[in-house]
Parts: C-alpha cells; sequence; structure tokens
C-alpha cells in the first residue's frame, strides 16, 4: 500500500532521514521504534506532506506522492494522528470530530455514529469541551477525529505518550479493532513491548536509518531487542 524508498530528510539543518526504504502492507499494521531522535517522527510527517524531503520517494496504492500537499494527501486516504493530540480545547467533542470530515461533503451522520461506537465515551462527552477532557479521553478522541476522513492508511505518533499503563491497553485494543475493520495503520511508539505485540510487520530506526526489520513477534524475542527497547538484559 505504501512505499518509501531511499528517503532522505533534513530537519534545521540536519540530515535526520538518511535514505531509508520501507513498505507498508495493505490492511497490516507496522510499527517504526527507536530512540528519541532517530528520524521516526519526520518520517511521518514527510509522508503526511508537512515536511518536504530532499530526495526519494514516497508511492502511495501505486501512485508517487513525494512533496505532495497535505490536504491532497488527506484526501487521497492518509491521515496522521500527532503527537501531542492537539484536539482543539475551546471546542466540544463533537466539533473536534466534525472537523476531521472539512474536506468532505457528503453526511457525517454514519462516520459519527462510528466513531462513538468506537468510542463511547466520547459520545457520552459529546457536548464538553475537549480541553476538559483526561488525556486518554483526549487520545481517542484525536483518533476519533482521524477516522472522519475515512482514512485507508492512519498514521499515530506516539498514541501512548504520557497515559496510565491501562489507558495504554485500552488505546491498542482501539489500534487493533481499526485494524480489523479495514484501515492500514503505521505507528510510532516508545512503549516498544506494546507495539510490536500489535504489530504484523515492524522496522527498527537508529539515527536516521533503518536497522533492523522483521514480524512483530520476531522482533520481540531477539535479544538486541529486548536490551535496547524492552528493559531486559542479554542473558
Amino acid at each position: 500500500m505504501l512505499k518509501i524508498n531511499d528517503l532522505k530528510v533534513n530537519y534545521g539543518g540536519i540530515e535526520a532521514v538518511k535514505g531509508i526504504s520501507f513498505e507498508v502492507p495493505e490492511k497490516s499494521i507496522v510499527t517504526l521504534i527507536g530512540a528519541n531522535g532517530a528520524g521516526k517522527s519526520t518520517t511521518l510527517r514527510t509522508i503526511a506532506g508537512l515536511k518536504k524531503p530532499e530526495s526519494g520517494s514516497i508511492s502511495f496504492l501505486g501512485k508517487d506522492i513525494t512533496g505532495t500537499d497535505t490536504s491532497s494527501i488527506i484526501a487521497q486516504g492518509i491521515t496522521l494522528v500527532p503527537e501531542g493530540r492537539h484536539v482543539f480545547p475551546d471546542m466540544t467533542v463533537l466539533e473536534n470530530i466534525k472537523i476531521g470530515a472539512y474536506l468532505r461533503k457528503d453526511s457525517l451522520e454514519d462516520d459519527i455514529n462510528w466513531v462513538y461506537d468506537l468510542f463511547p465515551r466520547l459520545k457520552e462527552r459529546s457536548w464538553q469541551l475537549a480541553g476538559t477532557l483526561s488525556g486518554g479521553e483526549q487520545q481517542m478522541l484525536a483518533v476519533a477525529r482521524a477516522l472522519m476522513s475515512r482514512p485507508k492508511l492512519m498514521m499515530m505518533d506516539e498514541p501512548s505518550l504520557g497515559l496510565a499503563p491501562i489507558i495504554v491497553q485500552g488505546i491498542f485494543d482501539i489500534i487493533r479493532e481499526i485494524n480489523k475493520q479495514g484501515v492500514t495503520i503505521l505507528l510510532i511508539e516508545q512503549n516498544a513491548n506494546m507495539a510490536l505485540h500489535a504489530a504484523d510487520l515492524a522496522y527498527v530506526m537508529e539515527t536516521g536509518h533503518i536497522t533492523m526489520q522483521g514480524a512483530g513477534k520476531d522482533l520481540l524475542e531477539d535479544e538486541s531487542i529486548k536490551a535496547a527497547y524492552l528493559g531486559k538484559k542479554k542473558a
């Protein structure tokens, strides 16, 4: 579905992404794991059209989308749930959800009901200001808003950041459910254990390079991954 080829991206005058190549198969969950500063967020922002690459290519469903503007990217079926959630605090939950469909001209009722089925807590808080929600509820709202564009591919940047462990489990349950309903997921996550358990395919990114790849379950058993990202010392 998504193919990245020899992508290079500068950030603040520094080459943050140094010629990476990877693929995201349709209807899969794919994760990029790695330390802060590895270039993961820059990669997602470039795919989303928020950054321009220095070189390389990005193709989606066989079409070259390299350097395409963000609105066109969304219209083609890619959406990004940003790190930090970025809900509109002085607008209601429902108003925030509707903003996710700003490019659409058709009826939103079925999709609003769909995201409310996924997130019953948001339905209960439809008329509550988004800024008064808990961190977990704001993350749910950010995902619901992204789903309103009817994405084929949803990218998520650190969905568990700052959330309590029990809330994190709930967020990953929702990610799996969204994927079961046909949405492909590309995920960046500091919680490597949760990410690898969820992922069909995983890539390890270090200092702008992809250094390892494999099935999520296989990387969970890799001794170097255990030592570097799962807090387990080598035997």
